[in-house]
């Protein structure tokens, strides 16, 4: 897959980062592991996991600011809204699907993450911050639920 048409001489990690990634992969393959950039190549793989992460923090973020304008908004729903819920929980899905490890990492992010949702939920909807609650209303299975949107707020 990552074979490479010429003789195996280790790039630099910062002189070109694309090539010393096949170089990588072609070592591994070749079973040349006394080559290996080994410092270089566990960060990169532990740089993988986070970002795994950094994904899933990122959608639940969208997904709450979406959730917010949908109960404190009830007015400006709409079908972009609703297709922004249902997309970041199709993706935050597939992510716990492909790394099962992060079945409970939305739990425990997302009081973090509501806290970066409400800022930006007060700019979007013009609602001063303190309409929204300090701490989230919804629960981890609401926001994960396919199927469940909150009512708007009284």
């Amino acid at each position: 897959m990552n074979k490479l048409d010429r003789p195996l001489e280790v790039t630099d990690y910062e002189a070109d980062y694309a090539l010393w990634c096949a170089e990588q992969g072609a070592l591994l393959r070749e079973g040349r592991f006394d080559s290996l950039d080994r410092e270089n190549l566990a960060e990169e793989i532990e740089s993988l996991g986070r970002s795994e992460r950094y994904e899933i923090d990122s959608r639940l973020k969208v997904l709450l600011l979406h959730l917010l304008k949908w109960r404190f908004q009830p007015q400006g729903q709409s079908g972009s809204w609703k297709a922004s819920i249902r997309e970041q929980r199709q993706r935050i899905a597939r992510r716990l699907r492909d790394s099962p490890s992060l079945k409970q990492y939305p739990a425990e992010v997302m009081a973090e993450e509501y806290e970066l949702a409400v800022p930006r939920a007060a700019d979007e909807t013009g609602l001063p911050e303190d309409t929204f609650p300090a701490e989230c209303p919804f629960t981890i299975e609401q926001v994960l639920d396919p199927h469940w949107l909150p009512e708007a707020a009284e």
